[in-house]
């Protein structure tokens, strides 16, 4: 976690593990986010990853070993309620692979750029649960329909150049270059004047606020279901 010009950056940082979310970097994102979004200093948060990945999704074998939920909250249900009423702008520099939350959590940025070598996957009916992060309302909403249900039904890697051509992200940069232009984009909103900033934030997500947290509601019911079928 960086501070800078009036942003901060908060990187993924399990690069062994392609930073894949266990319980402790689901908490971490979680608070971080928080902290930043009562932070007068910060006008933009920045969300990337270490190393060879932007985030390789939920870690499945913490997943399939359900003594490390007990005692607190599951990290995906603590993150995302932080992520989605986000009140500042978030900046994603996507790197490398971007699986499963990994996407979703896209579609609740503001601005996504992606490496060229990016690559991008939304593998969860194959891994015999469904969709989260409200991407059963969101996906359909920024892609088309037909497309959400091509990339859901059919798992299809998507590569940069498709990921900007269906709206997942603004631009694809040089992997080189990805962070330097992700982080001009975020000092460029960070030098704006907070009140007008966040107030815009706040209209923007208005008309969608209820929506997506009933979406991911039904989503966590859908999903809890499957996985106790799947332990059963």
């Amino acid at each position: 976690m960086e501070s800078r010009d009036g942003y901060r950056e908060l990187t993924f940082d399990r690069p062994d593990a392609l930073n894949a979310f266990d319980q402790d970097l689901w908490y971490a994102a979680a608070e971080a986010l928080d902290e930043a979004a009562t932070d007068d200093d910060v006008r933009c948060v920045l969300l990337t990853g270490r190393g060879r990945a932007f985030t390789a999704g939920q870690d499945l074998r913490e997943m399939s070993d359900p003594s490390v939920f007990e005692g607190r909250e599951p990290g995906y249900q603590r993150f995302m309620p932080s992520l989605e009423t986000f009140p500042k702008p978030l900046v994603a520099a996507v790197n490398g692979v971007a699986v499963g939350i990994g996407t979703t959590m896209l579609l609740h940025c503001d601005l996504v750029y992606v490496g060229r070598s990016a690559r991008l996957k939304l593998p969860f009916i194959s891994l015999g649960v469904t969709t989260e992060a409200s991407a059963s309302l969101l996906l359909p909403q920024v892609v088309g329909w037909q497309r959400a249900a091509e990339l859901l039904f059919t798992e299809p890697w998507i590569d940069a150049d498709r990921a900007v051509a269906d709206g997942l992200a603004i631009d694809v940069v040089d992997d080189d270059d990805l962070l330097a232009v992700a982080r001009s984009a975020a000092a460029r909103i960070g030098g704006l004047p907070l009140e007008p900033l966040v107030a815009t934030k706040r209209l923007m997500l208005a008309g969608r606020a209820d929506a997506v947290a009933a979406a991911r509601i039904r989503e966590l019911g859908e999903f809890e279901s499957l996985v106790g079928r799947m332990l059963g």
